[in-house]
C-alpha cells in the first residue's frame, strides 16, 4: 500500500503541474478552476481504487470510462464518449450493416424510447414500434441508465438472444419480447414502385421509401430513380417516415438528385466559427428533370431525415405532407482518440436554407396529415408484410394511408394546376 501511495502520490505531483501550466490564467470563477476540480478527481480516483470492495470493478481503465460517460453524457442527451468496441460497430453501421435487433433509440424525458424498428429485423418482425418504451434488457432495468449503458445491453454477437421488457404508453401495456440477434444488412431505399393507376388517375406517379441514411443510400436512390423514368414516371412521392436520420454527408448527396449542383442545402452555427459551414449538393451531381415531388414525414421523421425534408421544402422542391417532424438538428462533432474510443459533442445547431432551426422545433409540413398510433401500426404491419414477402405486395390488400393520399392528391392537383 505505501509503494502504491507513493507513485499515486508522483502521478499526482506530474498532473498538478501540467494543470498548473494550462491554468496559468484565471477562470471566471471559484467553481472553474482547473487545479482545485482535478485534485478532487484524483481524490476520488484514489479513494476508489483503494476501499471499493468489488476488486474487478476498479482498473484504471474501467474508473477512467466511467467518468467520460459522465462527463459527457452530463452535457446534452446526444452527445457521448464511445468505447472502442462500440465505435467499431458504429463505423460498420455506417455502412449499412450492423448486428443487433434493428432498433433506434432515444432517451425521451429520461426514458429509452422507440424512435424506429428497421424493418425486416428481429424487433420489427416481433412487433415492436416506435414509441415503445425499453424498461429492461435481460431483466436488467434501464431506469436511470445511460443511453450508451443501454446500448451496450443490446448489442451483441448474431445469435444471441435477447429479453426486453417494453412499456406501450398507448395501450397502457407492459409486454416481453424474446428476441435473437441478427447480422442485418438492409438497403436504405426501399418499396420503389409505381402507384396504382386506380389511385392516381392520368399522373403516373412513383413511390420510393428511405428508411435511413447511411453511404449507399444516394447510390442506391439514384438506381431507383433510374428504373421508375424508365417506367414513365411523371411524379414522386419520397417517403421519410420513421426515418432517424444517418450521415449528414449522405443526406446532403440525396438532395442532389432534386436539386441543382452547388445548391446549399443546410448550415450550421455553433460556439466556435470553426463549426459555421455551409453543406452544398456537389458539382457533379445530375439532377433529374423536375417532376413534381412530394415528401412524407411524421413525428418520427428526424436528424438528417429532416435535413432533407426541410431543404427540399423551403427551395419549393418538393411539397411537405404529414405530421412535424421529430425535432433533432445538431451537429455532432465525433473525434477518434488514441485507443480507438472516441468522443461525440454537440458543437453546433442544423438551420433549413430559409434559416429556420430545426432542433427542438422540427419541420412543418404545407399539408397537415395526421395518423393515430393505430393506424401508424397498420401501416407498419402492412410495410413488414412487404418486406417478408415480396411477392405478395401486388396481391394483399392495402392497408388505408391517409398521408400517402394526401400526397396523391397534392400532386394530381398541382399537375392539372400546371397544364391549366
Amino acid at each position: 500500500m505505501k509503494n502504491w501511495l507513493v507513485l499515486a502520490a508522483v502521478v499526482l505531483a506530474d498532473l498538478l503541474i501540467g494543470i498548473g501550466i494550462l491554468a496559468s490564467s484565471p477562470g471566471p470563477g471559484s467553481g472553474d478552476d482547473l487545479g482545485k476540480n482535478a485534485l478532487l478527481f484524483s481524490r476520488v480516483l484514489q479513494l476508489v481504487r483503494q476501499d471499493y470492495v468489488d476488486k474487478d470493478k476498479i482498473s484504471y481503465q474501467n474508473l477512467i470510462y466511467s467518468a467520460l460517460h459522465g462527463m459527457v453524457e452530463k452535457l446534452d442527451p446526444h452527445s457521448q464518449f464511445v468505447e472502442p468496441a462500440d465505435f467499431t460497430e458504429e463505423l460498420t453501421e455506417n455502412r449499412g450493416e450492423m448486428s443487433g435487433l434493428g432498433i433506434v433509440l432515444s432517451p425521451l424525458n429520461g426514458i429509452m424510447t422507440i424512435v424506429s424498428s428497421i424493418e425486416d429485423t428481429p424487433a420489427a418482425r416481433a412487433g415492436i414500434v416506435p414509441g415503445d418504451q425499453v424498461r429492461s434488457v435481460n431483466g436488467i432495468s434501464t431506469d436511470h441508465k445511460s443511453f450508451d449503458e443501454v446500448g451496450h445491453l443490446l448489442r451483441g454477437e448474431p445469435g444471441q438472444s435477447v429479453q426486453l421488457t417494453i412499456y406501450r404508453p398507448t395501450t397502457k401495456q407492459t409486454l416481453l419480447f424474446g428476441l435473437r440477434r441478427e447480422f442485418i444488412r438492409i438497403p436504405s431505399v426501399r418499396d420503389a414502385k409505381m402507384l396504382d393507376s386506380r389511385e392516381t388517375g392520368n399522373l403516373k406517379i412513383g413511390y420510393v421509401r428511405i428508411t435511413e441514411f447511411v453511404e449507399p443510400t444516394p447510390e442506391e436512390l439514384d438506381e431507383e430513380l433510374t428504373t421508375l423514368q424508365a417506367r414513365g414516371m411523371q411524379a414522386l412521392i419520397l417517403d421519410l417516415r420513421f426515418n432517424p436520420g444517418g450521415l449528414v454527408k449522405s443526406a446532403v448527396d440525396t438532395c442532389g438528385a432534386f436539386l441543382p449542383s452547388r445548391t446549399m442545402v443546410v448550415y450550421t452555427e455553433g460556439r466556435d466559427a470553426a463549426q459555421n459551414q455551409r453543406y452544398y449538393t456537389e458539382v457533379s451531381s445530375k439532377p433529374r428533370p423536375t417532376f413534381p415531388l412530394a415528401v412524407l414525414v411524421n413525428a418520427e421523421t428526424a436528424s438528417a431525415a429532416e435535413i432533407v425534408a426541410g431543404a427540399l421544402k423551403d427551395l419549393k422542391r418538393a411539397i411537405l405532407v404529414g405530421e412535424t417532424t421529430f425535432g433533432k438538428g445538431v451537429v455532432q462533432t465525433e473525434t477518434a482518440l488514441p485507443d480507438g474510443s472516441a468522443i461525440r459533442l454537440t458543437t453546433a445547431k442544423y438551420y433549413t436554407p430559409d434559416k429556420q432551426e430545426i432542433q427542438g422545433r422540427g419541420i412543418v409540413p404545407d399539408i397537415q396529415s395526421i395518423l393515430t398510433r393505430d393506424e401508424e401500426r397498420t401501416v407498419l404491419a402492412q410495410r413488414r408484410r412487404q418486406s417478408r414477402f415480396p411477392e405478395e405486395q401486388s396481391s394483399s390488400p392495402q392497408a388505408r394511408d391517409s398521408q400517402l393520399e394526401r400526397a396523391i392528391d397534392a400532386l394530381r392537383g398541382y399537375a392539372i394546376f400546371s397544364q391549366g
